[in-house]
């Protein structure tokens, strides 16, 4: 296709039903298309893999065959292939299909949008973090796409919201330049005495007649409830608009759906477990979760990782690594443990002041 990002998101403005399906059209996505042209897969190659953003994007009556094109093709370029934060259509498609194995990454919560404002009345504490944002000054908007786009002022914003992290940027499906792709995107903005304080970015899920709230940075030090106001105004105006569907996306290793699946080689059962006891010093697993759960979703989807593969094996979790760390997941761990150590340390020199001060009394 000449035009590979315009066809594609053609193809997700019509078929695209996996939550993560327009994330497709961001930076470092390579796309596939089926040989007819009704099909799209969006995905990077780490560790002789492909690691897919969700699923094949297609009308449901062709997802088996898609499925089966673009598995023949990577076999011939001898990579192998992970579905990553695929949903239970795909899991259907391939149920009982002994090539391929698949484990739970987490859950995403879901909102019908037109039930938010009776959730946001009977939610006490929700209530209150939206009125302490307007109590400072935080107001909401929708910007028009041809403002946000190339914004000094937004791009500032998630520079500086970045640089908090004290990481790397991700790349893949949670890759943070979404300003310059904002085409059928919505964006709602932030701000208080002037000052932009933060936005959030919605993408749309055609098939569902719904939205991803795929990023929501904010500025540090923003006042408290700034988020919750975003997505206060964001989900009354889709519901307004007649959206019938709203997540805000993968919390991962939540185990919040309740899911059985086969049982996962040990290894991977002890790895995941090391991972939510021990992955906080990386990424705030827990912290994420609990904040969408606040926010009483109407119910929680579980998300997984398929692999063609008869039993996931550990070069796919490197190439899931891979993929989010732009084939550096090594770099990122060793930054993510320095970072760990700092936070210890400080932690440490807070604790022998506070003993020093106790004693002196």
């Amino acid at each position: 296709m000449a035009d590979t990002f315009s066809h594609a998101r053609e193809l997700i403005l019509k078929y695209g039903w996996n939550s993560t399906c327009f994330q497709i059209v961001n930076p470092g996505i390579r796309r596939w298309f089926s040989d007819k042209g009704d099909a799209v897969v969006g995905y990077v190659t780490a560790n002789g893999v492909r690691v897919v953003a969700g699923a094949p994007v297609c009308e449901i009556t062709r997802l088996g065959d898609v499925v089966g094109d673009f598995e023949s093709d990577a076999q011939r370029n001898n990579e192998g292939i992970c579905y990553f934060a695929a949903e239970e259509r795909l899991g259907e498609t391939l149920a009982n299909n002994e090539r391929h194995s698949r484990f739970v990454i987490g859950a995403q919560p879901v909102w019908d949008p037109h039930a938010w404002p009776s959730i946001v009345a009977s939610n006490r504490s929700l209530r209150a973090q939206i009125n302490r944002a307007g109590n400072k000054g935080v107001t909401v908007s929708e910007w028009p796409v041809e403002k946000a786009t190339g914004n000094e002022r937004l791009a500032g914003l998630l520079a500086d919201w970045l640089r908090s992290k004290g990481l790397p940027p991700l790349r893949f499906m949670v890759e943070s330049d979404t300003l310059s792709r904002l085409e059928n995107r919505r964006i709602f903005v932030g701000e208080a005495n002037g000052e932009i304080v933060g936005f959030v970015v919605l993408s749309p899920v055609a098939q569902r007649n719904g939205w991803l709230f795929e990023q929501f940075p904010h500025r540090p030090g923003a006042p408290n409830g700034t988020v919750e106001a975003m997505i206060d105004t964001a989900m009354r105006s889709i519901a307004d608009d007649g959206a019938a569907y709203a997540t805000l996306g993968l919390s991962p290793l939540s185990k919040r759906a309740d899911v059985e699946l086969t049982p996962i080689p040990l290894w991977l059962k002890i790895t995941l477990v090391w991972l939510r006891k021990h992955g906080q010093r990386f990424y705030n697993f827990d912290g994420l979760d609990a904040f969408k759960s606040k926010l009483k979703p109407t119910r929680w989807e579980p998300v997984f990782a398929v692999s063609l593969e008869p039993r996931v094996s550990f070069k796919t979790l490197y190439a899931i690594a891979g993929a989010f760390s732009g084939n550096a997941p090594v770099k990122v761990f060793i930054n993510g443990l320095g970072r760990a150590v700092l936070s210890e340390m400080r932690w440490l020199k807070r604790k022998l002041r506070r003993q020093i001060s106790k004693n002196a009394r």
